[in-house]
């Protein structure tokens, strides 16, 4: 499929200005977040009935940990994986699972109907956030539910100054300035959810801990290391400051909030007899 195009800032993209997927251990940064977050998003996805006969989409699958968990501790019956690389969904193919290597920006974007469309990490990293949000409801089932869960940056001005929330400041920023990564409209989801016509909409924050030596702090690690490029770009910090932050996430002193996450939901209305 052709990319829809990109405008403004950060015209590059996920996955080749940064991120690119053929670079040795992304898989293992991307398993490293997934640690950090996978369990809540499965009891959210179980609470909101995902089960036998629901049909799945799962949008930015990565390495598939979450369309494995739906097949294997849901029980779903099928889950479509879609994302712009499908090399570590590959990988391990699981019976129910079924991958599409295609650009969910794209206008001919559209692989059918499903009682679930989940998303989560993706749409931080993409323009057009009222548009996709739509497209995706609109791929929705009568009764069908749309969950999307991004970051929320919580190193606002008012916390304390540390290398962790230095670095912090400087990924998102040089995130933002290199392929448009903007987390400042995600408290806006349970707003835009219900605009895109939904119902019941909901949302949760959850902000897993950061201990020193805990898979998350190696994914914030790996993280700064494949933008480090766009975040000494900003003038926040540079090589000296990323490689502190680095030491302090694995060290006694490291006592920082993590970024959170926002899960928002929200059901396609029900079809109504005439």
């Amino acid at each position: 499929m052709t990319a829809a195009p990109r405008g403004g800032p950060g015209d590059g993209r996920y996955g080749e200005a940064v991120f690119r997927p053929d670079r040795t251990g992304e898989d293992a940064r991307i398993d490293h977040g997934a640690l950090a977050y996978d369990d809540l998003t499965m009891h959210r996805l179980r609470a909101l009935g995902a089960g036998p006969g629901w049909r799945c989409l799962d949008v930015g699958a990565g390495t598939g940990t979450i369309a494995r968990r739906l097949l294997d501790e849901a029980g779903v019956t099928s889950v479509l994986a879609v994302d712009r690389d499908v090399r570590f969904l590959a990988g391990r193919p699981t019976p129910g699972l079924d991958l599409l290597e295609a650009d969910v920006t794209a206008p001919d974007f559209a692989p059918g109907r499903f009682r679930l469309v989940h998303a989560r990490f993706v749409l931080m990293h993409l323009p057009e956030h009222d548009r996709l949000i739509g497209k995706l409801a609109e791929l929705l089932e009568p009764g069908g539910v749309l969950v999307l869960a991004d970051a929320v940056d919580l190193t606002s001005d008012q916390a304390p100054r540390t290398p962790y929330t230095t670095a912090m400041r400087a990924m998102w920023r040089g995130l933002r300035d290199t392929i448009g990564t903007d987390v400042s409209w995600v408290p806006s989801y349970p707003h835009l959810l219900r605009e895109a016509g939904l119902e019941a909409v909901a949302a949760e924050i959850h902000v897993p801990p950061l201990l020193p030596g805990s898979p998350l702090g190696r994914f914030w690690a790996d993280t700064w290391e494949r933008s480090r490029a766009a975040m000494t770009a900003t003038g926040l910090v540079d090589d000296e400051a990323v490689d502190e932050a680095v030491r302090y996430l694995d060290s006694g002193d490291c006592a920082a909030l993590s970024a959170g996450m926002l899960t928002a939901w929200g059901r396609r209305p029900p079809k109504t007899p005439r």
